[in-house]
């Protein structure tokens, strides 16, 4: 048996968005998913809980045991593909780490990717997509919510949830719900 497709979520303290498409990913991949999920912050600090605005949009519980981290190359290397909040995040990590360029995206432009894609899924579709990517585009952009109240964090988790519904079926190797028969 192969390992487990890695996947990484990045935004900038590791407390909002990244921590919400860390556990939203783990939750629709649902139990022995073939793909695993971490998160970590470009300017983030170790071991801190996610934000309580954000923590209230998830299911009650999920976010309990959460803490943060600080984005490494370490933990870059171990991922196989990187997904980023927004644009801001890519341009950030692929100015250290200029090779990865075919498996760092934000969130919303590998979405857009692999819709262009409809036949292939797990590493097949992650490597298809780092050789035809979409360029990121700011309406692909998960807005920070940051100390912008419970709205913004909504808002936030509501775009999140959206675009993991078409990614993480995908990477998982399975139909989407709406696509069950």
């Amino acid at each position: 048996m192969s390992e487990p497709l890695s996947v990484l979520f990045v935004c900038t303290a590791n407390i909002c968005r990244s921590p919400v498409m860390e556990l939203l990913a783990r939750e629709m991949a649902g139990e022995g998913a073939t793909v695993t999920f971490a998160s970590a912050g470009t300017h983030g600090y170790d071991d801190h809980p996610i934000n309580d605005d954000m923590a209230v949009t998830l299911t009650p519980g999920l976010g309990g045991e959460f803490r943060s981290r600080r984005l490494t190359s370490e933990i870059l290397d171990g991922a196989d593909l990187v997904l980023t909040a927004e644009n801001a995040h890519r341009t950030h990590i692929l100015e250290d780490h200029p090779q990865l360029h075919r498996k760092v995206f934000t969130l919303g432009q590998f979405a857009a990717t692999i819709a262009q894609i409809p036949d292939l899924t797990g590493r097949e579709l992650v490597a298809e997509a780092g050789s035809r990517r979409t360029p990121p585009r700011p309406a692909d952009d998960v807005a920070d919510p940051y100390r912008r109240g419970a709205a913004a964090s909504e808002r936030a988790t509501g775009t999140i949830t959206a675009m993991l519904g078409e990614i993480v079926p995908r990477l998982a190797d399975r139909a989407a719900p709406e696509q069950e028969s």
